[in-house]
């Protein structure tokens, strides 16, 4: 048999989708938004964009943020592309007002703020000036 050759472009839109089902939709996102329209229709799939992660975990299940440079691609390209299809977000508190306010999310419902101490979470539930 001959050598062939095919590319992640030459699989059908159905098997693309199972594939990328068993990736992280965060690194998904980062990975392959904005390569191709193809792509692009594809990843803009509520399975990928409506509940997101946007926080690393390390070996010791420890949460931490997601790197400047990848915060960099979500906040300026990705979120404002998805913002509407977004229902749920898990944030790391380091994070959580340069992602909330990298775009307006009319459909978000639920949202996870991790590493928060007990007086920012009363802060953030109980004053109106929270983000200024």
């Amino acid at each position: 048999m001959a050598h062939s050759c095919i590319q992640l472009n030459d699989l059908p839109d159905e098997i693309l989708v199972i594939i990328f089902k068993k990736l992280n939709n965060i690194i998904l996102l980062y990975s392959l938004m904005g390569i191709n329209k193809r792509l692009d229709k594809i990843l803009h799939d509520s399975i990928f964009t409506s509940n997101l992660k946007l926080l690393n975990y390390s070996s010791y299940d420890s949460i931490y943020s997601l790197s400047n440079s990848m915060l960099d691609r979500f906040c300026l390209q990705i979120l404002p592309k998805i913002n509407n299809k977004i229902k749920s977000f898990n944030l790391e508190i380091s994070s959580m007002k340069r992602i909330l306010l990298s775009a307006n999310y009319p459909n978000l419902f639920e949202l996870g703020i991790f590493n928060i101490e007990k007086e920012a979470a009363l802060c953030l539930v109980t004053r109106k000036d929270n983000f200024t």
